[in-house]
């Protein structure tokens, strides 16, 4: 495993700063399992906003579901009506769009809302869906056999792992 010169927590910032600008006060705040979900967990605290952040997982509708199965990542949690809801997905890293477009499958299980945007703390590049972010707090570009992931300690600091997936 290799180190990533990238400092996770200043990319937050960025994100926190981004977030800020592309929402407004009835924006709902949805994180993909897991480290999307801490995302919106320490954005919804940082940004004082009501309730709690939802939470989403791509387990039901990957296309590789016969592969993989289900994760133990996490299971979606709603705490909203989605009807008509002007909602804000967050991921940790955007890379070939596949996980999102389960995502999105899985929300419109749950209802139609008004709006869909995404953030992403990194977009690695590397597309084979037509899925773009709304605010990336950086971009990287990484060789196909690593994978990036965000990695939370016990105190809720950030970082990232870089792993061989070869």
């Amino acid at each position: 495993m290799s180190k990533l010169a990238l400092d996770a927590e200043a990319l937050y910032g960025e994100l926190l700063r981004g977030v800020q600008l592309i929402s407004h006060p009835t924006t709902r705040l949805v994180g993909v399992t897991s480290g999307g979900a801490w995302l919106a967990e320490r954005l919804q605290r940082d940004l004082k906003l009501p309730g709690t952040a939802g939470t989403i997982s791509s387990s039901m509708h990957r296309d590789d579901f016969a592969q993989r199965g289900l994760s133990a990542g996490g299971q979606t949690v709603l705490p909203f009506d989605v009807n008509g809801a002007d909602i804000l997905l967050l991921d940790d890293v955007l890379y070939t769009g596949r996980t999102l477009r389960a995502v999105i499958n899985e929300l419109f299980d749950y209802g139609r809302p008004a709006r869909v945007r995404l953030a992403v703390l990194v977009d690695r590049g590397g597309r084979e869906l037509p899925v773009q972010a709304d605010f990336a707090a950086a971009r990287v570009a990484l060789a196909a056999d690593q994978s990036l992931a965000l990695a939370r300690s016990d105190a809720g600091v950030f970082s990232f792992k870089v792993e061989d997936v070869s």
